[in-house]
């Protein structure tokens, strides 16, 4: 296979979103970054009002707890913070690409023995295949990651062309 093969891709927003933002990905408060600390900040937080409840009923030396407690909220708050601000990033990089897939008049995939290139709208990105480190595929898309990373959705393409893609990147992508 030595010759250029092309697939030309009929990128649908939709079908992209589908796999982005499966689950809760999307969700600032609950994706799989946030959840934990999300949860974390609230019992912290409740174990926060319990004690400031009780605060009366705390004697002088068990007072440090409660500003223990606080600085731990505070730790809990800061990280979520900045979880959820990777998320709001990654959202919006996300959205930026979904974007220019709405406005596509091209996306093609070209390759053969020795390159993988991208087209979408005339801005090309040439890899050779070693620039590629791993790959994924189940029935809803396949994902390729190294120099650059891509994720490629089933309903895209036709089954021949998926099953085609799947074929070459076992062939050219040494995990």
């Amino acid at each position: 296979m030595n010759e250029e093969k092309v697939i030309v891709l009929k990128p649908k927003r939709q079908d992209f979103e589908e796999i982005y933002f499966n689950g809760n990905q999307g969700s600032l408060f609950f994706s799989q970054t946030t959840k934990g600390k999300t949860v974390t900040t609230i019992v912290v937080g409740l174990i926060l009002m319990i004690l400031f409840c009780f605060k009366d009923d705390l004697s002088k030396e068990k007072f440090g707890i409660l500003y223990f407690v606080s600085f731990l909220f505070l730790l809990c708050a800061v990280y979520l913070s900045l979880s959820i601000n990777k998320v709001s990033k990654w959202k919006k990089q996300v959205n930026r690409y979904l974007k220019s897939l709405e406005d596509s008049k091209i996306y093609e995939l070209r390759f053969n023995d020795e390159i993988f290139n991208v087209n979408l709208n005339h801005q090309e990105e040439l890899s050779k295949w070693e620039d590629f480190k791993y790959f994924e595929s189940n029935n809803e898309f396949i994902s390729l990651e190294g120099k650059f990373n891509y994720m490629f959705p089933r309903k895209s393409m036709s089954e021949k062309e998926y099953s085609l893609l799947k074929q070459v990147f076992k062939k050219n992508i040494k995990q």
